[in-house]
């Protein structure tokens, strides 16, 4: 589905990185990043590589073009990268190189068509949780589904310490127009929201646990480098 015009209030997150938000304009995101925002995410991809290392098959919800998969590849025997923008997956095929231990999935990480139990951990990493926009339930208890028992689930999100460095980041990516007009009537208390009805939210440790809890699974909720909050528990 392409974007025209302004976004309505009822807009799927998914349709926004589906297009506007994909490949090559995705990429920019992380490409403008300021030391201190390289930092987090350098700081966030040793903390998975650290939980899934020496595990066989991984998956990635919300994969993008490959960041974080790259990373980890040579770390685990085979990495799927699961996301909803075809632009992306096809940038990823190309970013991935030269590994090989890897595949791309197209489809929604909240309604997922993967036998159950067959992966040994599943991630949903850089805040992919609220940045989908779908029901969090759901996509928790998906990401349970399709893991193995014993299996590794790994969620992170934003810490709040780490606020005015997140804002100023997606304020820069609102100036090179990879994202809409900041709506600073309606940015704060951890949501950046943009006029043309782009909305990034956080999830709090209260939250986590909730949601785990639902779930059946006593979650172990670590910060990491005061910019990210990691959600991790065992099926």
């Amino acid at each position: 589905m392409k974007l025209k015009g302004p976004l309505h209030s009822g807009v799927r997150m998914s349709e926004y990185y589906e297009d506007k938000l994909s490949a090559e304009g995705l990429r920019k995101c992380y490409e403008i990043a300021s030391p201190r925002i390289r930092q987090y995410l350098d700081a966030e991809v040793r903390f998975v590589i650290d939980g899934v290392k020496g595990r066989g098959r991984v998956l990635e919800l919300g994969c993008g073009y490959g960041r974080v998969m790259k990373a980890m590849a040579p770390h685990v025997r085979c990495v799927t990268g699961c996301d909803t923008s075809r632009n992306s997956l096809g940038l990823a095929k190309d970013y991935m190189r030269p590994r090989r231990n890897y595949d791309l999935v197209c489809a929604d990480a909240s309604r997922l068509t993967f036998q159950p139990g067959i992966f040994d951990a599943v991630l949903c990493v850089q805040n992919g949780i609220s940045a989908f926009g779908v029901d969090r339930r759901r996509l928790v208890a998906e990401a349970l589904r399709v893991a193995k028992d014993g299996g590794l689930i790994v969620f992170s999100s934003y810490s709040s310490k780490f606020w005015k460095h997140r804002l100023a980041w997606f304020r820069e990516q609102s100036r090179a127009g990879l994202i809409g007009e900041i709506d600073e009537s309606r940015t704060g208390r951890g949501t950046i929201v943009c006029k043309d009805g782009f909305r990034a939210a956080s999830v709090s440790r209260a939250e986590f646990r909730m949601l785990f809890l639902g779930a059946g699974m006593r979650p172990r909720i670590r910060e990491i480098d005061e910019s990210s909050l990691f959600c991790v528990a065992q099926k």
